[in-house]
């Protein structure tokens, strides 16, 4: 069978279907898919992640990488059942109402998944409603909101609103980014935290899920 550690390198370098091919073959030999993810996977993406924190990698290799993790992802997640404890943690991620921007999302959302987290992608135009639906069904959630357009980066004060109406607000985390986003709107809005670049997206997660 292929080395499982290829894939560490299959996904650092963007190649999908050598991520492929040794994923296959090392589920094949009975590797246990939690060992793919915490010590190849997880890594590999880690790294991307500091390679694009020092300009080293730009948004087309994330964009690769994340594909090359997502094609690995894809095959192991069937084999993952009924272990979800082990994940990181558990995210649910939109483009809030009024906005169909998607590209920063989903790569926010391919790192979070390459991070090790359970990603519940809701899609674009998300009204708060959904957000609250989704936070319910599991406590200790995290709720990454995005927005591309400045005339909907208010809604995302609705989602914060609509949880702590909800009840959830106390167990639920409130992370949120976008062009437009900043620190300091962060702050008004009362959300947990916000990050400008998917590789941060990924290590807020993590603070915030207390790792």
């Amino acid at each position: 069978m292929s080395d499982p550690a290829q894939l560490y390198d299959a996904i650092l370098t963007g190649d999908a279907k050598r991520a492929e091919s040794v994923t296959r073959a090392a589920l094949e030999a009975k590797v246990d898919p939690n060992e793919l993810i915490r010590q190849y996977m997880v890594p590999a993406m880690d790294e991307v992640g500091r390679r694009f924190e020092c300009n080293d990698y730009f948004v087309p290799e994330l964009l690769i990488a994340a594909r090359a993790m997502k094609t690995a992802l894809e095959l192991i997640t069937p084999h993952l059942a009924g272990t979800a404890a082990q994940r990181a943690g558990r995210v649910v991620i939109g483009t809030v109402q009024g906005d169909l921007h998607d590209i920063g999302k989903n790569l926010v959302a391919s790192m979070l998944e390459g991070g090790g987290f359970e990603v519940i992608d809701l899609g674009v135009d998300v009204p708060a409603e959904k957000f609250v639906e989704a936070a319910r069904e599991k406590e200790g959630t995290i709720v990454a909101l995005s927005a591309l357009l400045t005339t909907t980066m208010n809604m995302m004060k609705r989602v914060i609103e609509a949880l702590d109406a909800a009840g959830l607000r106390s167990s639920t985390k409130v992370m949120i980014g976008g062009a437009p986003v900043t620190q300091q709107f962060a702050d008004e809005i009362g959300a947990d935290g916000y990050s400008d670049n998917a590789s941060a997206a990924v290590a807020l997660a993590r603070k915030l899920s207390g790792q």
